[in-house]
């Protein structure tokens, strides 16, 4: 053990922790018992002695198996120092070794116990294949559907993910064989199956993470009756804005003050130091509904932190909203009261 701590502190370690040392000096009673039972003169009839042997076998493999099982959890525990980790968790192949070995563990003291061929149980248990698969279903869809996510690099640990129904929108802190753990946002731990991650669409934020930018994607909705073509004295008053100051239309061209405000919008954006230029910047105006147009503003921040990114794009459209005054226009406002005397001919009257 000395020999091993000098040439790997980390291997070292994981065995002490996982205790492989201890289960394999547990071993060594059953090995003596088994061994030294027969030669004791007190010992009468050889049923007894069977029986005790046999116990004595039990035991030595529920060493074994408790052995290898550590043994597992010590490369799972080396694995998970490494980088690749993240991108290829291994936590739930280990799980599916873990059962596999516990399995062929109890059919293997079953067959000492009765006094029967491993083989002959196994043939027992063929016929019996449709009970097995309905017991392990969920721990076969989960292997199946974990080697399917990390093949496919769908989900990796850390990684942002958002399931549509609203169980889960947070981290994923561990991908085992039948559960991933995410933590969400308020601190709370969701678990779902992996297959539902195979068999229903999520949302995974993690290209938004590595990108160069968060997305923003939001409207300003104008009051219709507020759009006009700009006169002179409208132009000479917004081009008192710095950003529009050098504005010229083209040759008889009358603009609207919807128009211009959508190209302040763009110039805005684009001299903001927050604002990624190198990403899509969209400013479009969309089909007039009852309740005004919609100027969508779609564009993208370098800064991905959701409490810096929020506090940006809020400042971002705080000043739009209030620049909107300056291109005689007026956001829409809807008033449940005047909207419904309206429409109302009693009120009318």
């Amino acid at each position: 053990m000395i020999q091993i701590w000098k040439m790997n502190p980390e291997w070292a370690h994981a065995l002490v922790r996982r205790k492989v040392f201890t289960y394999l000096i547990y071993i060594f009673p059953g090995i003596l018992i088994y061994f030294l039972f027969p030669i004791l003169e007190w010992i009468e009839g050889e049923t007894l002695l069977h029986i005790t042997q046999r116990l004595c076998i039990v035991y030595i493999i529920g060493s074994i198996l408790l052995i290898l099982n550590a043994l597992l959890l010590v490369m799972l525990d080396i694995y998970n120092t490494k980088d690749i980790q993240r991108s290829r968790p291994m936590k739930g192949l280990i799980q599916v070794f873990q059962v596999l070995l516990f399995f062929l563990g109890g059919i293997i003291i079953v067959s000492v116990l009765i006094n029967k061929s491993p083989t002959t149980l196994f043939a027992g248990l063929g016929a019996s294949a449709a009970i097995l698969m309905l017991i392990f279903k969920d721990s076969i869809l989960g292997f199946v559907a974990g080697v399917q996510l990390s093949a496919n690099d769908m989900i990796r640990l850390g990684d942002w993910i958002q399931l549509p129904n609203g169980e889960a929108n947070g981290t994923v802190q561990e991908i085992s064989l039948n559960t991933v753990k995410i933590q969400n946002w308020d601190n709370t731990i969701s678990t779902v199956p992996p297959y539902s991650l195979i068999s229903a669409p999520f949302k995974n934020w993690r290209g938004m993470q590595e990108g160069g930018g968060r997305r923003v994607d939001k409207t300003i909705k104008l009051d219709l009756t507020t759009l006009q073509f700009c006169t002179s004295d409208l132009l000479e008053n917004i081009r008192r804005i710095s950003l529009m100051k050098d504005y010229q239309p083209q040759k008889d061209e009358i603009p609207t003050n919807a128009q211009l405000y959508r190209l302040y919008i763009e110039r805005y954006l684009n001299q903001h130091p927050e604002v990624n230029n190198e990403m899509d910047l969209i400013i479009s105006q969309k089909e007039p509904t009852q309740y005004g147009i919609p100027i969508e503003v779609y564009f993208f921040l370098h800064n991905k932190v959701w409490k810096e990114y929020e506090h940006i794009q809020s400042d971002i459209f705080d000043h739009l909203l209030a620049m909107v005054t300056s291109f005689n226009l007026k956001l829409y406002q809807y008033d449940p009261v005047i909207n419904y005397s309206s429409n109302n001919p009693m009120l009318q009257s």
